[in-house]
């Protein structure tokens, strides 16, 4: 694939993820309001799609259920915000062999579900956009498993409800992968490629990481990149840099600066500001709707 940079440049806003971090962060946002809230106000600084886990308002620990995505969504149509929204389909493919018999699963610590499972909340909610992670990885010490005919079952099915997948790609192999999957006719045109850089034990949020993923990015795809954690703004420079789109939240990365808690507008806002500063745009939704030939709501 040709790299070079591109003018209009769309900005992710990841805006709570699912790790156990509010403690660490007191802006995350964790009830179906303040998820809202937050994908309104990044949407006005600049987010022209919003990367949306749920949590459990009691437990403020990541939510399954089907209904507190609803009702996330259901408030962000109901206030009006112009955003692309894009929901995680990450869930239900955790897996823990059991110590003392390992070729049987751990089930107090195995959450393995079947696609359509793994679906139900996006049906119900027919967001604009769905992740659809194709690793089978150990993300830090825990396997992660999108097993190949999974994936297959996922990506049929969102192209069924008309949903536009966002191919999550975490190291070299799963670019290979998702290279076979497209060419097998898996995904309409164009691809949409999130490039995770900076997971343990996935590619190194480097200079030489975003290049290995890029030299293996398919012809005509939209792509872009996000690092963890200090990696997060070199990150949209390198890719915005090489042709890329970019991807910022309180999800991947706790802090503005060294010690100070950020929130996801400051995030947005220091995003497109390295954006204008290299010379380019933030793409509006409309225009960023139609590159990625989403369905008409």
């Amino acid at each position: 694939m040709v790299i070079s940079m591109k003018k209009d440049i769309l900005v992710t806003c990841a805006v709570t993820g699912g790790a156990d971090t509010t403690g660490r962060n007191p802006n995350i946002p964790v009830t179906a309001e303040e998820i809202a809230r937050n994908v309104a106000d990044v949407a006005a600084a600049g987010a022209t799609m919003a990367h949306i886990h749920v949590r459990d308002p009691d437990t403020r620990l990541e939510s399954w259920k089907k209904e507190h995505f609803v009702e996330v969504v259901e408030r962000i149509r109901d206030q009006g915000t112009d955003i692309i929204i894009n929901l995680t389909s990450a869930i239900g493919i955790r897996i823990t062999f059991d110590p003392n018999n390992p070729s049987e699963l751990d089930p107090k610590n195995t959450d393995f579900w079947h696609p359509e499972r793994r679906l139900e909340h996006i049906e119900a909610a027919m967001p604009d956009v769905c992740s659809l992670d194709v690793p089978i990885m150990n993300y830090n010490d825990t396997p992660y498993c999108n097993l190949p005919e999974h994936v297959r079952i996922l990506a049929s099915k969102v192209k069924e409800l008309g949903v536009k997948p966002e191919i999550e790609a975490f190291d070299l192999g799963d670019m290979w992968r998702t290279r076979d999957y497209i060419a097998d006719g898996l995904f309409d045109d164009p691809p949409l490629i999130q490039l995770c850089m900076g997971v343990k034990y996935g590619v190194p949020a480097t200079t030489r990481g975003i290049v290995a993923m890029c030299d293996m990015l398919p012809e005509n795809c939209v792509w872009g990149a996000f690092g963890i954690g200090a990696r997060q703004f070199p990150m949209v420079a390198q890719s915005v840099l090489m042709g890329g789109n970019v991807r910022v939240g309180l999800e991947d990365n706790l802090y503005l600066d060294k010690g100070i808690p950020a929130t996801n507008v400051q995030l947005v806002e220091r995003a497109v500001e390295i954006i204008e500063r290299l010379g380019s745009n933030v793409s509006s939704v409309s225009d960023a709707r139609k590159t990625l030939k989403l369905r008409i709501q």
